[in-house]
């Protein structure tokens, strides 16, 4: 089922509105402050990458929370279910086997346009086993979920339903690679790249009609990402 075939219940699908993308838009800047004071007067502020993996671990929560205020408190609907974290599509093993494939591709693509090498974002998070963990458990599963939510869940479904699909796989990709950008230093090949796995994650996303099932891809790419890093950073 694609985003724009039907609802779940009754109501018009997607539900919420523009207004609602304004709402949360506004909550970003007051979530970014709240999870910088909450790692600036705890006992982590003194790590710096142990202060940062919980400065954006608790961004993204309170971001969480805010959706789910959007889709449960105001309108009153299930929340995964809103955000189509569904299962029953097909090809789910297509899923699971795209993120390698997805990294394999993109890493030649980057010798195409003669990437520079750029430091692992994941270089300065690990300073131990215990920030190696958190770091993995973040980079691999926390925040491909959160990602996948929140533009393929929430941000897709809207500009899909006002321009049309590509549109909303475009559309969507854009700001989830400048989300990247900081990380990237502003490096256009890698900036660019990133965008065009977006458009993949959003393509499965339309295909599928599930988050989860985009979710998984993303999930698959990071993990493949972090054990290539993992690797070489034992060699």
């Amino acid at each position: 089922m694609t985003p724009v075939d039907g609802p779940l219940s009754s109501n018009p699908y997607p539900f919420w509105t523009y207004e609602d993308l304004a709402l949360f838009l506004g909550a970003v800047l007051p979530s970014i402050a709240l999870a910088a004071l909450v790692v600036r007067i705890s006992r982590l502020s003194g790590d710096a990458a142990a202060g940062l993996l919980l400065y954006q671990s608790l961004t993204y929560a309170l971001l969480l929370g805010v959706l789910y205020l959007v889709i449960s408190g105001r309108y009153h609907q299930p929340f995964w279910r809103s955000l189509r974290w569904t299962g029953g599509y097909r090809g789910a093993w297509i899923c699971a086997i795209a993120g390698p494939t997805l990294v394999f591709g993109t890493a030649i693509l980057g010798v195409v346009l003669r990437e520079p090498t750029i430091p692992s974002p994941l270089q300065n998070l690990i300073t131990d086993r215990l920030s190696l963990v958190i770091a993995m458990l973040f980079v691999t599963i926390l925040g491909p979920v959160w990602e996948e939510l929140l533009f393929r869940g929430f941000l897709f479904p809207l500009i899909a339903k006002s321009l049309g699909p590509w549109a909303g796989i475009v559309l969507t990709a854009a700001p989830f690679a400048a989300l990247h950008g900081p990380q990237l230093h502003w490096t256009w090949q890698p900036v660019f790249i990133i965008g065009l796995v977006g458009i993949v994650f959003g393509y499965t996303r339309y295909r599928t009609g599930s988050t989860a099932a985009s979710s998984i891809v993303h999930v698959s790419y990071n993990v493949t990402v972090a054990v290539a890093f993992l690797i070489q950073r034992g060699a």
